[in-house]
């Protein structure tokens, strides 16, 4: 192991954090590693704007210093690589941890003028890092590994010994309050013992990683008819067209969580508040996990030993196909990996979920 920082001499520490709501999620544990590993330092978290809800409310950061999205890592103006790092440069940071993969991750910190800067040497930012692990590799191609165990990588390394992996995210309790006052006023009161089953029809990474709406539709009416429970929608606001679809295909009334105001420091409320989500590969499926709510996580295109979660109350449904997983963000034949799974698998998963269990040891894949 190279000479890593002795953590009695960091004062102040930056975590560079990821720039997708679920790798964000799944840095979660790496961040309470850092923390334990450095229980005296001052630790600032840099993330996008619209991430901020997600991390708010851990004791784990001391600060947060946000930037907008933008098409690349880092806005730009004044949240452009020169004014950010005199930002970053004014705060005095003895340790940079990346997180992210991005060149200009690398230079931002590089021009901070941070002594340690500790990453993965990706995108050809290896001579801007003091510190530089090797991401798994065969030959030319990255091994898959999930995001989860990447994060946590730059921990080990740095000295943390066995840390926690398990997903984490926090509410505050004025949040909640307002999340139940937004299902009351929508007809569902949280004290009422109803479960709510929670879908997900959306994702960011791409049309080829979504489930047919009418099939979501389908199975949240099996769970409102055959279960008793509520259904509820929800989706980032570009993901607005597929939330309408579902919401039309459906027989019985649907909870259409955006339309009710709920934002995404709301959503982390609501998604504790679930007793199941029904989701694809996307962001809001570690959101369950990280919240201790089951979830039903339906694969097409990708492959799930990149976002692996080892998550006891997670039934993964997914089919083989020899053109899969391709990783590709449309489709260019006829969306097999996804047509081929049918509402009965789906709801399956859901009914064994939502029935009074006794939770099996291991995720289970169908």
């Amino acid at each position: 192991m190279a000479n890593v920082p002795d953590p009695a001499h960091i004062a102040r520490l930056l975590i560079v954090m990821p720039t997708w709501l679920g790798d964000t999620v799944m840095a979660t544990p790496t961040v309470r590693a850092l923390r334990a590993l450095y229980p005296q330092a001052q630790i600032t978290a840099l993330i996008r704007r619209n991430l901020k809800p997600l991390i708010e409310s851990t004791g784990w950061l001391d600060r947060i210093i946000t930037v907008r999205p933008s098409g690349s890592s880092y806005a730009t103006g004044s949240n452009g690589v020169l004014p950010l790092s005199a930002r970053l440069r004014a705060g005095g940071f003895d340790l940079a941890v990346l997180l992210p993969n991005s060149f200009r991750a690398g230079l931002l910190v590089r021009l901070a003028g941070i002594p340690r800067r500790v990453g993965y040497d990706r995108d050809g930012r290896g001579f801007m890092l003091t510190d530089r692990l090797a991401p798994p590799r065969s030959g030319s191609h990255f091994i898959p590994v999930c995001t989860r165990d990447y994060y946590l990588e730059l921990a080990r390394y740095l000295g943390a010994a066995a840390p926690d992996p398990a997903l984490a995210l926090f509410t505050r309790h004025e949040d909640d309050a307002r999340a139940d006052a937004l299902l009351c006023a929508a007809g569902f009161d949280p004290r009422s013992g109803r479960k709510l089953v929670l879908l997900n029809p959306g994702a960011s990474y791409g049309d080829a990683k979504m489930w047919l709406p009418e099939r979501f539709a389908a199975v949240g009416d099996r769970c409102a008819a055959q279960l008793g429970c509520v259904v509820a929608v929800s989706g980032a606001p570009n993901e607005r067209p597929i939330l309408d679809a579902v919401c039309a295909a459906a027989r019985t009334p649907i909870l259409d969580l955006p339309a009710l105001g709920i934002d995404l420091r709301l959503l982390k409320s609501v998604v504790k508040r679930s007793s199941l989500m029904i989701t694809n590969d996307t962001g809001p499926r570690h959101m369950a996990a990280a919240l201790g709510v089951p979830v039903v996580t339906i694969f097409g295109p990708t492959d799930p030993a990149w976002t692996r979660i080892d998550y006891a109350r997670e039934r993964m449904v997914m089919v083989q196909v020899d053109c899969g997983p391709c990783q590709k963000k449309q489709c260019p034949l006829d969306h097999r990996c996804m047509t081929r799974i049918d509402c009965d698998r789906v709801f399956a998963r859901a009914a064994e979920l939502l029935a009074p269990p006794a939770l099996s040891g291991e995720p289970t894949r169908v």
